[in-house]
């Protein structure tokens, strides 16, 4: 195959950044490989691009946002996609499989608040403030620090709902730091750019555990497809593909989607230990539970399955 390779990606300024990051990673590996020195970028609009007025929930999850993809990867219009891995489900459809997974961004989550105020944090808030989100583990999270806050629903990509927080009658947004770092939003001071009412927080893994596989880049290539999937590998980074193999296995064993309040980050913090912190907030009970195990690197997913075992005897 001397033809460039065909990159699949949601149309998002984001998803065309971050796919943008994984092909110079590949360029580096492979410096004199015309394949992907001069790659074609094929960008798809997938079925969650054109509901971004609904909530994952209403639409169907968020498979959507990699359905097109997936189905341009098994016609082989395309050789590979890429995608942010918490978009991608547990379940993986058995015609896929993930080739490589980058070196994680910062996980956290940011908190931003419109105003001028000099401290931001969700403590400094104000009594009954009103915050944009539609995620279930961040709207659960936050009612943890904060009862009396208001969470009302949020969508659109970054640039819009920094809009609506600027423009409407909100008072705060939590977004991913990856995402905002990636469009290279964030200024040192936790000002915007581009927004000068708005200044933002890093909230801690205590107040705020990520999404499975948040921070993570990933590429999907056919099961069968042996020669794509070997290029991939070289730029896999491992102690990240431990990590996300944990959160992900729990992620499978809990049966967690879209709906679900559900939280997991795994980390390395030796050469062979891993930590694995999840949260949960059961739908039936008012009430969350958040856990912290550890295990051996040589096995990450008995990790998350012990985790998930370790939540579902408490509730």
């Amino acid at each position: 195959m001397n033809s460039p390779y065909r990159i699949g990606t949601r149309k998002s300024p984001l998803a065309l950044k971050q796919t943008d990051i994984l092909v110079k990673s590949l360029q580096h590996a492979y410096a004199k490989d015309l394949r992907i020195q001069n790659p074609e970028i094929i960008g798809i609009t997938t079925t969650g691009d054109r509901a971004q007025g609904k909530s994952l929930a209403e639409i169907g999850g968020k498979s959507l946002f990699i359905k097109e993809i997936e189905q341009a990867l098994f016609e082989k219009n395309i050789d590979f996609g890429v995608h942010s891995l918490k978009d991608v489900e547990a379940n993986l459809n058995p015609h896929f499989q993930l080739a490589c997974v980058l070196g994680r961004e910062i996980v956290n989550d940011v908190l931003i608040v419109k105003g001028s105020a000099d401290t931001v944090s969700v403590g400094c808030l104000k009594p009954g403030a009103v915050i944009g989100t539609c995620s279930p583990r961040r709207k659960a999270q936050l009612l943890d620090l904060r009862s009396d806050l208001k969470i009302v629903p949020l969508t659109g990509n970054i640039l819009t709902r920094l809009s609506k927080l600027e423009e409407g009658p909100l008072d705060a947004i939590v977004l991913a730091f990856a995402g905002l770092k990636r469009l290279d939003l964030i200024e040192g001071d936790g000002l915007l750019k581009g927004s000068p009412n708005l200044k933002s927080c890093l909230l801690s893994l205590e107040e705020m555990i990520p999404a499975v596989g948040q921070g993570v880049l990933v590429a999907e290539v056919l099961k069968n497809d042996k020669s794509t999937f070997e290029f991939l590998k070289v730029i896999n980074h491992k102690e990240t593909e431990l990590c996300i193999r944990a959160e992900r296995a729990l992620l499978k064993e809990m049966g967690g989607d879209c709906k679900t309040p559900i939280a997991a980050y795994c980390s390395l913090v030796s050469a062979d230990e891993l930590i694995l912190r999840a949260f949960y907030a059961p739908l039936k009970l008012n009430q969350s539970i958040r856990i912290e195990l550890s295990g051996g690197r040589d096995d990450p997913e008995e990790l998350g399955i012990r985790a998930a075992t370790e939540i579902k005897k408490r509730f």
